[in-house]
């Protein structure tokens, strides 16, 4: 099994597109990483990772905007392509299984149908996705962590 975890800041807002009756949220993250070169020199190197969601939770899509840091977690995959100019191009693409939103005064962790939230770094807030409990109003005891 590969796995790949990747921590950086979307390149542009989120796509939410239907394929063939699934949704799929797919954007783009920059992950830099700063280097000394032989000289001493200081360098930075920005890789690009498109990244492919495949969900029914599209209701995260409105905060996966331009510029947001965000841990995304799946499965790698290269593509492999034909630039304009006839040379041979490769992109490194993520299939996420786990997206968790950080930084700033709210993170939100979005992982096996509960959401967690903090904010402002105060105490985690726990929100089940499953109906049942939102309609009977009461908080889930069954956290899995």
């Amino acid at each position: 099994m590969l796995k790949m975890q990747v921590i950086g800041n979307l390149g542009k807002d989120c796509v939410v597109n239907n394929v063939k009756g699934k949704n799929v949220i797919n954007f783009t993250v920059a992950h830099t990483e700063k280097y000394k070169d032989s000289q001493g020199v200081n360098q930075e190197r920005t890789t690009w990772i498109e990244c492919a969601w495949w969900t029914d939770r599209t209701n995260v899509s409105p905060y996966l905007t331009k510029g947001k840091q965000i841990y995304a977690e799946g499965t790698p995959e290269v593509r492999s392509y034909t630039r304009n100019d006839g040379s041979p191009g490769a992109a490194l693409s993520l299939r996420v299984r786990e997206l968790q939103l950080l930084g700033g005064k709210s993170e939100a962790v979005v992982t096996s149908g509960v959401q967690v939230t903090t904010q402002g770094g105060g105490e985690p807030t726990f929100t089940p996705s499953s109906s049942a409990s939102e309609e009977a109003g009461e908080p889930a005891d069954d956290l899995p962590f």
